[in-house]
């Protein structure tokens, strides 16, 4: 065998070439802790960017999560957990709130069918949260909730048609339907027309300036200041009366001075439309009734009932609007009666209405059909503020909290404490 021989500068050159090959296989440990700063700092990012994300995510669960407890805050009959103003609207008894079915039409969390119970169950009333709970009509086991569907399209188109109809020929028109001859009232049915919901905020409230109303936003700043009063330091509940497309409701709502507003109606379609223009101002947060208003939280709900036999506690309400509305109670002096019962002492009731003067072609009209009685007559006919302020003494408030001022043609303004 030949020995292996080998220069010095060979050597050399491979040594260094095998230096050269170490740093690319083995990096210097000089260059580690830079590569390990890197390292560390990008976890770090990752870290903070996962927490943050799950911070987001247990909150949005939180939310639910309480407006799912709020919903079922009343399932078990507690008296210290029942709602503590909505009551039975006979019985006067206070009501449990629970829902009475899965949510299975796929809307968002919040949005449920409800039932709502005494704890002796003498009726129960229902409704969803993402539209209104009804006060009014009971439910029937094994029939729809809705009027409409239930009394089938006779009773849908008669809904829709009537309005048009002038008022001496309603009441005709209704006593030759005898399935419904009792329940026809013009007063009250002229707004449960889809078409007059659906109009009310286009135009037709804005005609009420040529009485004298001095326009939605003046009548909110007047309802606001005269309630500043009123209003404790917390837990404040505000009812926005005969409250239509919810005018006034939203405006009350997002103040966020009032921990609840109830907006109340008799009419399905004006509750239906006010609860569309809540949800299409996305008023409402995770859609359960949660109004983040302008200096507070508030919680905000829409209830179907009758003016003359309000479904609340006695003495459960701080404040109580009801603006262009009077002249549509067919009971006034009963609706009155109830508004001063369930006001708390001291607490105070702003209302707007017509006096007569404005409906002198009308009131004519009545006046010269065959019908006389309040049931059917198009509107209550208001003589002047002396009589407006006599009605309200009857129904129990303190003559010397009452003033009823009257603003250009025929517009009164009503303002009582309890």
């Amino acid at each position: 065998m030949v020995p292996f021989k080998i220069s010095f500068t060979t050597f050399v050159l491979l040594s260094s070439f095998t230096s050269v090959a170490d740093c690319f296989q083995s990096p210097s440990p000089f260059a580690r802790p830079h590569i390990s700063l890197k390292s560390s700092t990008q976890s770090t990012e990752v870290e903070k960017a996962v927490a943050e994300r799950d911070t987001k995510i247990n909150e949005k669960r939180k939310r639910r999560k309480d407006v799912l407890l709020s919903l079922l805050r009343c399932s078990i009959p507690d008296d210290d957990n029942c709602d503590p103003v909505l009551v039975d609207p006979t019985s006067k008894k206070p009501l449990y709130i629970s829902a009475s079915s899965p949510n299975m039409n796929g809307s968002g969390p919040g949005q449920q069918s409800v039932k709502l119970k005494t704890k002796g169950a003498d009726a129960s009333y229902g409704g969803r949260t993402d539209t209104f709970y009804d006060l009014l009509t009971p439910i029937v086991e094994g029939t729809d909730s809705d009027i409409a569907e239930r009394k089938g399209p006779k009773y849908a188109a008669r809904r829709l048609l009537l309005p048009l109809i002038p008022p001496p020929l309603r009441s005709a028109l209704s006593a030759l339907d005898s399935e419904n001859a009792d329940e026809y009232v013009p007063m009250r049915d002229l707004f449960t027309s889809p078409s007059v919901s659906y109009a009310y905020e286009r135009g037709w409230r804005q005609g009420f300036a040529a009485a004298g109303f001095p326009g939605a936003d003046k009548e909110f700043d007047m309802a606001v200041k005269y309630f500043e009063k009123c209003m404790p330091d917390a837990g404040s509940v505000l009812v926005d009366m005969s409250c239509a497309t919810g005018l006034f409701t939203r405006r009350f709502a997002t103040s966020g001075r009032y921990a609840r507003v109830i907006g109340a109606d008799y009419s399905e379609s004006m509750l239906s439309e006010a609860r569309r223009r809540i949800s299409q101002e996305r008023l409402t947060r995770e859609q359960g009734g949660i109004v983040m208003g302008t200096d507070g939280r508030t919680t905000l709900e829409l209830v179907r009932l009758d003016v003359g036999n309000i479904p609340m506690a006695d003495g459960s309400i701080d404040a109580l609007h009801a603006g262009a509305a009077m002249h549509c109670w067919p009971d006034i002096n009963g609706g009155l009666s109830e508004i001063h019962r369930v006001l708390k002492p001291g607490g105070r009731y702003f209302a707007t209405t017509f006096l007569s003067d404005y409906f002198r072609v009308l009131q004519k009209s009545d006046q010269g059909s065959d019908v006389s009685n309040l049931q059917s007559q198009a509107f209550q006919y208001f003589e002047s503020a002396d009589e407006l302020e006599e009605m309200i003494i009857v129904a129990g408030f303190d003559p010397e909290k009452v003033t009823v001022e009257v603003l250009g043609q025929a517009c009164a303004v009503i303002r009582c404490e309890k």
